[in-house]
């Protein structure tokens, strides 16, 4: 600890001396790009949030990638896997002559050290139980009545084999994520600043990272023995720039080579308007942005006022005019790109006088109160929620934005009572139940506050993650969309963003990340005139 705490006050004096960070030309065969804060940390089985560090320098077993326009599992650290007929067991064989950037060999036994960390009682890792959760012995481990996680096991230097409690039809996807990224036993094991220095910090990626001036930038130099080949690029830069503007004018003079919508939206129109048209490429993101309702408060507690709230919003309205248009509206909760996608699912119809006429015959003719919860540290929040209040008072819904801390929301939110909110959730992984189980399943419906009801969905939520037919799985979540977005009306679907970069023309092989993350893999690009 007195190390990591070093380590951390020397950063620290470091950031404290900095006046301007210093921006090389980018006329050179490195990458630069931005990032609009430091990293949380280095160790991603400690964030859920810092995830372009991980994507370029550590590797999953498997992979989530685009094949012919669909996101897909493909090979990663392991070249093939099989599962039993039972859904239980999953045996991954390693790709041979892998090595660690220290040049240690990956084995399986890396692998098991690798789950065996995440489950550590003491180390309350972010998502564990998504990630190894349900793997045998698992559960024993964390609350400390097992010595190890029983259900991973090394059967050679190649082979790694995890058996699960019950069949988890999602297991592969989510070992795509990057929390699911694999370590190295020998120079991770009892370091305590692992996640703060880079010098400790080895995986098996395409680039490595060598450098972190707190506030300043990121430096990742290319692994000349990656496994899938030496990256055609000699390392990446990824300035920590906050400020809008700064980008903009970086990107102009030459400094950076992509810029990033996602961090500064407010610049779009004048990149529309000063002829950078040829260099913007987009992918769609796998997410969706959301009203929730919380079904206890009254009169929310009606499904037929819930219905009434969804069709008094113009959604295409507000995609126009805060995303000039960069989306699509959606009916379902599962976003296009994410697997049980209902491209044939009923519209939401927007109908301000059917929604006035609704709420005559639920006996809320002169209308009612309620309150819209926000997070003051989300401007963005604040501005749709604005927007969603003006909508439901054109059919006589006095509705006010109520602001909290951050951490109060959260607290609040766990106890199932706060009033109804707007959010976005984006695809960590491609699987319907990252959506329709995180939000909507009994263990989660009441700390999210949306405290839904209807025994038979929530029944089958349950069921369905552990469903190995594929089709009368993707049917299950079908149903279950269409539940809790049009027959139990317990969220309104608002939209489904663009994800927007201009590129250098020097930049080629730039691909968005398949479910249109600013967190992705730079390992495809290459650089030249």
């Amino acid at each position: 600890m007195k190390r990591m705490l070093s380590l951390l006050a020397a950063m620290a004096l470091a950031l404290s001396m900095l006046v301007v960070p210093a921006f090389a030309e980018a006329n050179d065969n490195w990458l630069h790009i931005f990032l609009t804060e430091d990293p949380e940390t280095l160790d991603v089985q400690m964030t859920s949030d810092s995830y372009t560090i991980p994507l370029n320098c550590f590797d999953r077993l498997v992979e989530t990638d685009t094949v012919d326009g669909e996101a897909q599992i493909i090979p990663g650290l392991a070249d093939s896997w099989e599962v039993s007929e039972d859904g239980l067991t999953y045996t991954f064989h390693l790709h041979e002559g892998v090595t660690f950037h220290n040049g240690d060999p990956l084995t399986a036994d890396d692998v098991v050290f690798t789950v065996n960390r995440m489950m550590e009682p003491d180390r309350a890792a972010n998502n564990y139980d998504i990630y190894y959760g349900i793997v045998e012995g698992a559960a024993e481990y964390f609350d400390g009545a097992a010595d190890g996680v029983s259900g991973v096991v090394a059967l050679d230097d190649d082979t790694v084999q995890f058996t699960l409690v019950k069949p988890c039809s999602s297991f592969l996807s989510r070992l795509a994520t990057p929390g699911g990224s694999i370590f190295n036993r020998e120079s991770t094991e009892g370091v305590d600043d692992f996640g703060v220095n880079p010098a400790v910090c080895f995986g098996t990626g395409p680039f490595q990272v060598t450098g972190w001036e707190l506030g300043s930038k990121v430096t990742v130099v290319a692994n000349p023995n990656y496994f899938k080949g030496a990256p055609q690029i000699d390392g990446i830069e990824m300035f920590i720039v906050s400020d809008a503007d700064t980008q903009r004018l970086m990107f102009e003079n030459g400094q950076v080579d992509v810029f990033n919508f996602d961090y500064a939206e407010s610049q779009l129109p004048w990149f529309l308007e000063n002829g950078y048209q040829d260099q913007i490429v987009s992918g769609s993101r796998a997410g969706t942005y959301y009203f929730m309702f919380n079904t206890t408060i009254e009169p929310l507690d009606n499904a037929n006022v819930r219905k009434a709230l969804q069709m008094a919003v113009d959604r295409q309205l507000i995609l126009d005019q805060m995303y000039n248009g960069e989306g699509r509206v959606l009916s379902t909760f599962i976003p296009q790109g994410v697997l049980s996608y209902n491209a044939d699912a009923e519209e939401i119809s927007y109908d301000p006088e059917q929604a006035k006429a609704i709420l005559a015959d639920e006996g809320y003719a002169d209308g009612f109160d309620m309150e819209l919860a926000i997070s003051s540290d989300s401007e963005t929040a604040r501005k749709v929620s604005k927007t969603l209040c003006s909508f439901f008072g054109k059919i006589g819904v006095r509705a006010t934005v109520a602001e909290y801390d951050d951490a109060t929301y959260k607290d609040i939110r766990h106890t199932g009572a706060l009033p109804s909110y707007y959010g976005v959730w984006s695809a960590d992984y491609n699987d319907p139940d990252n959506f329709l189980d995180t939000f909507f399943a009994r263990r989660n419906t009441v700390g999210r506050s949306i405290n839904y009801s209807n025994e038979e969905i929530l029944d089958l939520i349950d069921e369905a993650q552990g469903m190995i037919d594929f089709d009368a799985r993707m049917a299950a979540y079908q149903k279950i969309d269409q539940a809790v977005v049009h027959d139990d009306a317990v969220t309104l679907p608002l939209y489904q963003r663009n994800h927007l970069f201009c590129l250098n023309p020097r930049v080629h092989g730039f691909k968005v990340a398949w479910n249109g993350w600013s967190d992705m893999s730079f390992y495809p690009i290459s650089l030249g005139d």
